[in-house]
């Protein structure tokens, strides 16, 4: 079985895309994320998967079932499973950051490079 070893802090910082899944794995994925001033993930709740963030550059807010808090760099975050949860770069350069979902839940390999893709592909997958 192949595993992933890296610096996670550069590909973080490195990374462009809004959503890159780095490597899945049977029980958990890890993703880097890069959010440009004002965008957001997008409100969503996760009912089967916990999810781990880590902030590497920028500011934000991260909101978990209605709370606020601010985030920085250096800062993690836990989303538990059927928690609301939203973050929004509240700065005025990209917010990079890398998440870990406990299961995956984005196919191996994928790669948006905007929002408003990886919103096209979730609609076409609900749809």
């Amino acid at each position: 079985m192949r595993g992933f070893i890296a610096d996670i802090e550069d590909r973080a910082e490195e990374n462009r895309d809004f959503r890159h899944v780095l490597y899945t794995g049977p029980h958990m994925q890890l993703v880097v994320m890069s959010l440009e001033p004002g965008e957001e993930i997008g409100e969503e709740t996760h009912e089967g998967t916990d999810q781990f963030f880590r902030v590497e550059e920028g500011k934000g807010e991260v909101w978990i079932d209605g709370r606020a808090s601010r985030i920085e760099s250096d800062v993690a975050i836990v989303v538990p499973a059927g928690a609301k949860h939203n973050i929004k770069n509240t700065g005025h350069k990209p917010l990079k950051l890398y998440t870990l979902y406990a299961p995956p839940q984005h196919p191996d390999g994928t790669v948006h490079h905007t929002r408003a893709e990886a919103d096209r592909a979730e609609a076409r997958v609900a749809g």
